[in-house]
Formats: C-alpha cells, structure tokens, sequence
C-alpha cells in the first residue's frame, strides 16, 4: 500500500516539475525578476493582450478565374494552330461571367475535328456545347469552379503566411475567416511598425509582365482609336500610373495582350539594386524554369519591341526589350529606396493568385493589452484567494486538499501553454487571450465544483457511520461518475467553440478545455492521494476533517 502511495507522489511530483519547466524553462536565476522574463518568454499572449493589428480580408477569387480561363484561351489558340484548324477568334464574351470561353469562325468542314481536340483536351473542366453558327462555347464546371477558389484562397494564405513572416511578427494568426465568403483572418500580435504591414496587405496584387500593342495614348478614347473602335477580345487598355517611379513619367493609357508573359508565382526571388550604367533603382528577379523558358521565346523573338510591368492592375513601368533574356532580368525605374524595396518583397515573399479587399481592420493597442492582463490576472488571483478560503473555513482540514489540488490545477494549464510553445518553437503554439484567462478563471470554478461534489459525497458516507477509509472510497466511487460526465459534456461544448470560433474564441476553448483535462487529474487523482497519505497518518477512530 505505502509502495503505490509512493509511486503515486512520485507520478505528481514528475507532472508539477515538467509543467514548471514549461512555465518557466530554465530561468538565469531564482529572483522573481528572472521567473517572470522566462515566464513572459514561454506563455505566448493573444493579440488582446500584446495588443497588434487585426485584419478581415477578401480573395477576389474571380481574378484567379480569369487569370485561369486567360491561359485556356491562350492554350486553345496554340491548339487549333498546331493541328492546322483555323479560327476567326477565341475570347471571353462576357467580362461578368469569367468561365466561359468562345470559339467562332471554325470551317464547318472542319466540325469534327475542332469537337475531338476540345473534347480530348478541356472536357474534364469545360462543358463543351456547340452553336448552329459553327462557333463552340467552354463553360467551366461548378466543381472545377469551387475548387479553383478554394485553392486560390488556401494559396493567398500561403502566401501572406510568407509575407508576414518576412516582417519578423511572431505568431501571427492567418487563416481562412468563416463568416464570410472566400475571406481570410489576419492577426499580427505585438505589431510596432503599423504602415509597413498596411504596406504589404495591401500591396498584394499580382505582379505581371505584358506584351505592349500600342501606347501610350492620352485617354482610353485615343486607346480604342487606335484599334479601330472595337477592343480585340485578346487585348485590354491599362492606364499608366507611375505610383512606383519618382514622378517624372506622365500618365496615359496603353493598349496590351491580356495574356500575360510572366507573372505571379512564376517569381522564383527578387532582390533591390542599382543599374551601373545610370544609377538608377531596380529590382533584379528570378524566375522559375519554365517561366524562364517561356521567358526567353518571348523576348528572343520581340527584341526592340516594348512590355509592360502591370501591378495593382495598371501599368507601373514600360521597358523595351533590349536582349533576350531567360531567367534573370531587371525591372528599372525612377524608384524610391522604400519603394525598390517593398517591390522586391512582395515578388519574394510569394505571389498572390489573387488581389485582396480589406474589409476590416483594427488596431489594438498595447496598452490595453497590459490592462486586459492585469486586471484579468487580478480577477483570476482574487477568485482563486476567495475559492481558497471558502473551502479551508467550510471543509477544515480536507480544504487543504481542495486548495492544493487548485493550485496544482492552474500550473498544469500553464505548463501546457508553455509546453507547447517549447516543442512547437514557437510556431503554432497555443496562446493565452482574454477569453482564455475567463477560461482560466471558469475552470477554478470547475476544480471546485470537482471537490465539492467529491467532499459532499464522503460526508454522506461519515453520517451513515462508515469508516473514513471506506468513506474516502465510496465518495470518490459515487462522485466520479457524475465528474466526467460534466467534464465531457463541457469539453465538447468547447471543442465546437475551437472548430467553429476564431481567434480569441480559440483562445477561451483550449484554457477551458485543458483546464478541464487538468482538473479530472487534480480532483480525481491528486485528491485522492492527498486522502490516501492522511489516511495513513490517522489514529485508530480519529476521522477525515471534513
């Protein structure tokens, strides 16, 4: 008996000193100065408490559909050339409606064979019906739809993960936002800096190299002048705005192939430097393989001829082709050193497949996330102090038990937090919010309610003249049934808050639901060696001071 109580202490004193390394790791020293920095250290706090910046954002998923059904025109195009199949045009007939594709001005001899490609080739995502014009209509498949925005959303969270992290922010919160449609929830704990992160938000549109038609002319009415009137479906007009050059440039409008060359992802890295020859800022880039390959047919074969540098959709910079260049090239304009700068983050850092719309944004200051600490600190203490109290003068000496059980309660919760911060290194540990200290705060509740339902139970079995033995066993037998089905039903509860919540919601589930975990041990456990060993103590007739 007194070998298993042994091995029983010995399991508990094993749990408080890994939850105490999780607390505070291993401190300089043992001055509360030194306890507190390790502590502050391992608890990682929400954007409530550090206080940061908070951001509700849109993908405009159709632009990654356009984009997508951009290159199936290109692609189709390429096709009915290769297999010697003429075409009057391929386009998009209706801007609104970016997945439907149209072939017109196929011979009527050649029916057959312009079904077999488009069948072979684009039936799995088109829907493929045919006119008694000859002309032939691709409409993208709902299921290739959805899923087409769900990646563009889940490669825009990517993507901004990349960004953001490039700024040095510890724990940020970026993931996709469920009340609304194809929005995603960007939380930066601890945020100094709040015009660079606005900077690169909102600089998060894609950056692309086209091919210049004409330009540039002074409105979008000379633009359309110089195409006769009518607009081809495989061009587009962009307005020029120098907003990245120093200002010398005039503004206008250009006319340019809607397929882009390059553009998006196809950045591999980009970094800021100097042309040698002028002086002037530039961003030397990167590009993948095949961008490079596709790079190089194009500028091999237009040396002389002018592209155009398109961000934010409008044209930022008009360079002529002087050589063909495959991998590596340079973007040169009259830019600023901050300006050189963000460009050459926002290509590095991972490009968008979509532009974003910000819908919401707030900034939490820092100091009040030091007085949402302190005071829910002070509320935790002063509810704990009182619990503690309350059950020394009501349960004399078995509040003793209650009270420690308490205590080592709350360090098992926050050995977890710090835990999971130590083995995750920081990335995607669990945080401590606002919300999480009322957890906090909710599962001292709990722990007591554990303890009174245990203690109640035992002085039921003293009234009915059993031996405090056979009382400690029939209460907790009695009470430990009715423990976890309150703790169970609880934790559920919380881990559809964790599923279906954001942020600090996420918060106040995993403190509810570890504190719940941790009181089962504490309560049902810990309690009960506590009993164990005073049972040990007692004289023969002495009873449980309960």
């Amino acid at each position: 008996m007194k070998k298993n109580l042994k091995n029983k202490i010995a399991l508990i004193i094993a749990v408080l000193l890994i939850c105490l390394y999780g607390i505070f790791g291993i401190p300089s020293g043992l001055s509360g100065k030194a306890l507190l920095e390790g502590m502050s250290g391992r608890i990682h706090l929400g954007l409530d408490l550090r206080g940061g910046a908070h951001l509700i954002l849109q993908v405009k998923v159709e632009e990654a559909v356009s984009a997508e059904t951009d290159n199936v025109v290109a692609q189709i195009q390429q096709d009915l050339k290769g297999a010697s199949l003429t075409y009057s045009q391929v386009y998009k007939p209706d801007p609104a409606k970016p997945t439907l594709i149209r072939v017109e001005g196929t011979p009527v001899a050649s029916s057959n064979a312009v079904r077999t490609l488009l069948d072979t080739k684009y039936s799995n995502e088109y829907n493929l019906d045919s006119g008694s014009d000859n002309a032939w209509t691709l409409n993208m498949k709902p299921t290739v739809l959805k899923a087409l925005e769900e990646k563009t959303v889940q490669q825009a969270i990517v993507a901004l993960g990349d960004r953001v992290n490039a700024l040095g922010v510890s724990e940020p919160v970026i993931q996709e936002y469920g009340l609304g449609a194809n929005e995603i929830l960007v939380e930066l704990p601890g945020v100094e800096n709040e015009s660079e992160i606005e900077k690169i938000i909102q600089g998060t549109n894609r950056l692309e190299v086209h091919a210049v038609v004409g330009g540039p002319y002074k409105d979008e009415q000379d633009g359309l002048a110089s195409v006769g009137g009518n607009l081809p479906a495989d061009e587009e007009l962009k307005t020029f705005s120098p907003v990245l050059a120093g200002g010398s440039e005039t503004g206008g409008v250009y006319v340019l192939h809607r397929q882009y060359v390059v553009g998006g992802s196809d950045f591999r890295s980009a970094d800021p430097g100097v042309d040698s020859n002028t002086g002037r800022r530039q961003v030397q880039f990167t590009l993948t393989n095949e961008a490079g390959d596709r790079f190089y047919d194009y500028t091999s074969k237009n040396v002389g001829q002018s592209m155009a540098v398109v961000m934010n959709d409008q044209v930022r910079e008009v360079a002529t082709i002087q050589s063909a260049i495959r991998d590596r090239g340079e973007i040169t304009g009259s830019f600023t050193q901050d300006e050189v700068a963000a460009l050459s983050k926002l290509l590095s850092t991972g490009a968008l497949p979509a532009s974003l719309v910000q819908l919401e944004k707030r900034f939490v200051g820092a100091s009040l996330g030091a007085d949402s600490i302190r005071e829910g600190v002070m509320a935790a203490v002063v509810g704990v102090l009182v619990v503690m109290i309350f059950m020394l003068i009501y349960y004399r000496g078995s509040g003793i038990n209650a009270d420690l059980a308490l205590i080592l309660n709350l360090v098992i919760l926050l050995g977890v937090l710090g835990l999971s911060s130590a083995m995750s290194g920081g990335a995607n540990a669990l945080t401590l919010t606002l919300p999480g200290i009322a957890g906090v705060i909710l599962t001292i509740g709990m722990g007591v309610d554990s303890n009174v339902l245990i203690f109640e139970r035992i002085r039921e079995e003293v009234r009915a003249g059993k031996a405090p033995s056979a009382a400690v066993d029939q209460g907790f037998a009695h009470a430990w049934v009715t423990i976890v089905d309150t703790h169970v039903t609880t934790i559920v509860s919380a881990a559809i808050l964790f599923m279906f919540g954001t942020g600090p919601v996420k918060g106040f589930a995993v403190t509810l639901t570890i504190g719940l975990a941790a009181n089962l041990f504490t309560a049902v456990y810990v309690s009960r060696v506590i009993f164990e060993a005073h049972l040990n103590r007692l004289k023969p007739g002495e009873m449980v001071s309960i």
